[in-house]
């Protein structure tokens, strides 16, 4: 028998856009129930955004101690241990994990349940074989989940490995082959070669970092083949050897054949959204062609149903801050519907810590609307050289007729600072010569965004 429990909202994933959802809708004063099927600690804080930092702490720190006799810092002794580095990564990882559950423990049980939903209806929820959930209104925030190729998965078996699995090894791998050039993996690229791993990024496509801008692309590509091995434009196929190890061939695009053998393979190919085991189909919605219900991106609405979705789920913009904000929205929507509120207009951004760091903000380069726009560039970085990095190149882009500011791609030493600069900056409506009227320090890497708005007010017409 399912114990029958009615509510307001019922929201289906306790991560980073469903626990943002729950505290917006219980604000309101209504009855809420958050629902989750797994561990819990938010996908960022057990399996991105901060493991991939903690692996990149240790990297740079490998890096800098290489490096450190250009400044005529000699370190006798440079080793690398990697029980002790991939023990500090799962110890602080767990930390961050910790204060998410935590934030979800102080949630009062009634209004949690746990185990895996599905819809019986548009307004119907059953949970596991305990629980049926009649809601005025549902919030569907199940995140999403790695894409592994099913040859990959079945030829190599446990010796590949996703973003959700790495960072649970006891040690570093001799070898590791990335499948996937985009920002994820070429984060963890670097990081295990920076780490003394011999790694190899492979690649179907020839962008790396997810990078538009063919001027700023080609800076990117000799910058990360200095490190790196690129393998760009082949598509691998593996085979496992009878050591456990993984042979992978593939073919260059000259025509060349070439192998080599890997101890690991580490899939970064994407994410698709967790959605499979709802019973989309009982709740009546509209899906697109991979699965996911067509929606509203202002309201967050599914069609003119009842129902929410937000989050990776709805594959819109995957990053925590955008999970977090449509969290809040469709948690708020969800109770106050038929009113309904839009999301507020901001430009996006999207950061790659490669260290020289990837940064795109708005709408990313386009060859079409490029004709409307001025560029401003800056690949000239005093504060970098002082540093002894690499000094990048920024690209910024304005309308030509206006001069309001539009977007960029930038690389360069901590550009993940420009780039929140610039995305205030279009928030503003403002021009590269409104900009300028505002001070900017000597000697910081923020001189070089002005050495980039100089170029476009350059540019500006009167």
């Amino acid at each position: 028998m399912l114990k029958p429990v009615v509510c307001d909202v019922a929201i289906i994933g306790a991560g980073s856009a469903g626990l943002p959802a729950y505290h917006a809708a219980k604000a309101t004063g209504a009855k809420v129930v958050l629902i989750e099927a797994g561990a819990g600690g938010t996908t960022c804080a057990r399996y991105g955004c901060m493991p991939s930092k903690l692996i990149l702490a240790a990297a740079r720190a490998a890096r800098d101690a290489k490096a450190a006799e250009m400044f005529g810092v000699r370190v006798e002794e440079r080793t690398i241990d990697g029980k002790a580095v991939m023990a500090r990564v799962r110890r602080e990882r767990d930390r961050f994990v910790q204060s998410v559950l935590e934030e979800l423990d102080a949630i009062p049980p009634t209004d949690r349940l746990h185990g895996r939903a599905r819809f019986a209806g548009p307004d119907t929820l059953t949970v596991d074989d305990h629980t049926l959930i009649t809601a005025r209104a549902v919030v569907i925030a199940t995140g999403a989940r790695p894409v592994v190729p099913e040859d990959l998965a079945e030829t190599c078996q446990e010796r590949v490995v996703t973003h959700e699995t790495i960072f649970d090894m006891e040690t570093l791998p001799r070898s590791l082959a990335v499948i996937g050039a985009g920002p994820l993996g070429l984060e963890l690229a670097l990081a295990f070669v920076r780490l003394g791993v011999k790694t190899t990024v492979f690649d179907e496509g020839d962008t790396i970092g997810a990078v538009a801008d063919p001027v700023v692309a080609e800076v990117v590509a000799d910058q990360m083949k200095r490190e790196l091995g690129l393998e760009l434009g082949v598509k691998v196929q593996a085979k496992r050897k009878a050591d456990g190890d993984i042979l992978l061939h593939w073919t260059e695009a000259g025509g060349q054949a070439r192998r080599s053998t890997f101890e690991f393979v580490l899939v970064a190919t994407g994410r698709t959204p967790a959605l499979d085991g709802l019973d989309l189909n009982l709740a009546g919605l509209d899906c697109d062609e991979d699965g996911v219900p067509v929606f509203d991106p202002d309201t967050l609405r599914c069609g003119r149903s009842n129902i929410f979705i937000a989050g990776d789920a709805n594959d819109d913009r995957p990053v925590l801050h955008e999970a977090s904000l449509q969290g809040e929205l469709a948690g708020r929507n969800a109770v106050h519907l038929p009113k309904l509120e839009k999301r507020a207009p901001m430009p996006q951004m999207a950061v790659v810590y490669s260290d020289p760091d990837i940064a795109t903000v708005g709408p990313g380069w386009d060859e079409e609307m490029a004709k409307g726009w001025i560029v401003g560039c800056s690949d000239d970085v005093g504060r970098a050289r002082v540093d002894g990095r690499p000094s990048g190149l920024f690209r910024v882009y304005a309308g030509a007729k206006d001069g309001v500011l539009l977007g960029g791609e930038l690389f360069g030493p901590d550009v993940e600072h420009l780039a929140h600069l610039l995305a205030w900056a279009i928030q503003l409506k403002m021009t590269a010569k409104a900009v300028l009227a505002l001070p900017f320090y000597h000697p910081t890497m923020e001189e070089s965004f002005r050495t980039a708005l100089r170029d476009l007010a350059d540019q500006q017409k009167p």
